[in-house]
């Protein structure tokens, strides 16, 4: 590869692969194909009729909405011609919608479908002349005919243009989903997103024949990034899925060679799966995945040891990597010949890590955001001497395998002084196939408590009960049989780190509710405060 920019690589790409088959979505109840000759035609378009609607360079254009065909191509559209795509999380509420175009300073916008033109049209006050295009609408295929009609007389200027971007040129303003406070705008470059995807592929074994089926948000940097601009650097081709409820048919239909998730994906799908014979698990989890699955990828959250255990067990590889958006994202990766499964890899190619004094884990390179979007000291924080600090702890091993062991600002200090790593303990429970979601809290408090969402029908099953969650959740006999559980798991753990009370909880964490973030991390203070009801009842008891 010669290029050195995101549209150049895709152009690169559409040019030497052509007919090959570059997307492959749903629509109408089949699964069609797009071949890469067809997508650089509607990427031009989309890029000319953008000119043509008078978007300049530099330029904020907003795209709101899932995961589709039309989003990709709007992206390298908006990148040729050197403006900066603002992605924003489909399930955003209009308030948050709110903030981050008028932050962004978004001038115009994509959306998805008639629901997410509806929530553009309650803030048409704070937003009058705002031009949005809706892809399931026609404003999207007139678009696309007035880039087609206006192609010969602006292709000189898309070509200048695309010409004019440069490595160090501003791609994309990503806000951070946030487990605490607000969002910021994460400012990352060409430079930072190509370089990050070519390490990535250069120690992981994809090629033209890799057929990556991507399902988490391509408005979060980790799809962005591994499923999207990787199968652009190797040539692959990248099936949608159509939703995450229809995953696992989209699996069997597909048999795809390589897909990223999140630990909630997995620990949902061995749940789903378990079964006391290990034989049987193993069958029904490599029926679930198919033939092809060369490795699996997680990322967005720590993947508990007991998950990738099982799954190893199972005959099927679940590699952990590490990053954040501001390192757009990936700072390391086990590779499918070199791997210690309870780590989360060695550092990819280009990217340094080192281990500050109080145990904060800190990188250097290429991927290194330019900055927070209109915030310098949130920057000078960030960044101090060229290294970033994650704000999470860690350790490298002998080998160079780094290890996060927790948040700096999620630890949870006692009442003695004591201090706990909540995810840590959370990991340990979440092995337990009668839990599905756990939050553990204490901070300043004399002892630990637990939010328990449990695996319904696993805890039915086992306690031989109503499979009814709401009776279930309500039933003191469900409380005492998953604290004797809590107790066995936690037997290995310090006295101060033993969970004494658990609260169950008849509803999950969600996104909708706002206590997940879209790559599903739970945001502490608002699942504390959403239930302190139920932890003040815990404490007085």
């Amino acid at each position: 590869m010669t290029a050195d920019t995101l549209p150049g690589l895709f152009n690169e790409q559409a040019e030497r692969l052509g007919p090959r088959v570059a997307l492959r979505a749903k629509r109408h109840g089949m699964w069609r194909d797009l071949r890469w000759d067809e997508f650089r035609e509607q990427v031009s378009a989309c890029a000319v009729a953008l000119i043509e609607r008078g978007v300049q360079v530099g330029d904020r254009v907003g795209i709101l909405s899932e995961n589709r065909i039309e989003w990709l191509v709007a992206d390298i559209a908006i990148l040729s011609i050197g403006a900066i795509n603002v992605p924003l999380h489909a399930p955003l509420s209009s308030e948050h919608v709110r903030y981050q175009l008028a932050d962004a300073g978004v001038g115009f916008l994509f959306v998805s479908d008639c629901a997410q033109a509806e929530k553009i049209e309650h803030l048409r006050a704070d937003f009058p002349g705002l031009p949005v295009i809706t892809f399931d609408a026609i404003s999207w295929q007139g678009l696309l005919q007035r880039g087609r009609s206006a192609r010969g007389a602006l292709h000189t200027d898309l070509q200048r243009r695309q010409a004019a971007v440069k490595p160090d040129n501003l791609a994309t303003i990503i806000y951070t989903s946030g487990t605490t406070g607000l969002s910021k705008g994460v400012m990352l470059t060409h430079g930072n997103l190509l370089s990050n995807a070519l390490a990535f592929t250069a120690v992981s074994p994809f090629g033209p024949d890799s057929i990556f089926l991507g399902w988490l948000p391509f408005s979060h940097i980790y799809a962005r990034t591994v499923d999207i601009y990787v199968t652009y650097s190797v040539g692959a081709t990248l099936c949608l899925a159509q939703s995450q409820e229809t995953l696992v048919a989209d699996l069997a239909d597909l048999q795809p060679t390589n897909m990223s998730g999140v630990p909630r994906f997995y620990e949902k799908v061995l749940a789903a799966a378990q079964s006391p014979d290990s034989a049987v698990l193993k069958k029904r989890l490599q029926a679930i995945f198919g033939p092809n699955i060369d490795f699996l990828g997680s990322g967005g959250a720590p993947l508990p040891l007991s998950i990738a255990q099982a799954y190893q067990d199972a005959g099927l590889l679940l590699l952990q990597g590490y990053g954040l958006t501001e390192s757009s994202p990936v700072i390391s990766f086990n590779r499918r010949d070199r791997y210690k499964i309870d780590s989360v890899g060695l550092p990819i190619p280009g990217v340094e890590v080192s281990i500050g004094p109080d145990g904060e884990v800190l990188t250097r390179g290429p991927h290194v955001m330019k900055g927070y979007w209109k915030n310098p000291q949130a920057t000078a924080e960030a960044i101090v001497n060229g290294w970033l600090h994650t704000g999470d702890l860690g350790r490298l091993d002998d080998d160079g395998f780094l290890y996060i062991t927790g948040r700096k600002k999620e630890l949870l200090v006692l009442s003695n002084g004591k201090k706990v790593v909540p995810s840590h303990i959370e990991g340990i429970l979440l092995a337990d196939p009668c839990i599905d979601q756990v939050v553990v809290c204490g901070e300043g408090r004399n002892f630990l408590s637990a939010l328990i969402v449990p695996h319904w029908d696993n805890l039915a099953d086992q306690m031989g009960a109503s499979h009814d969650p709401s009776k279930l959740a309500a039933d003191p006999k469900a409380t005492t049989y998953l604290e004797a559980r809590i107790q066995q798991a936690l037997r290995g753990v310090a006295a101060w780190e033993q969970v004494k009370k658990i609260a169950i909880l008849a509803e999950p964490f969600s996104v909708a509710n706002d206590e997940l973030t879209v790559s599903l991390k739970l945001r502490r203070g608002v699942i504390v405060e959403n239930h302190r009801h139920e932890l003040e009842r815990l404490y007085r008891e």
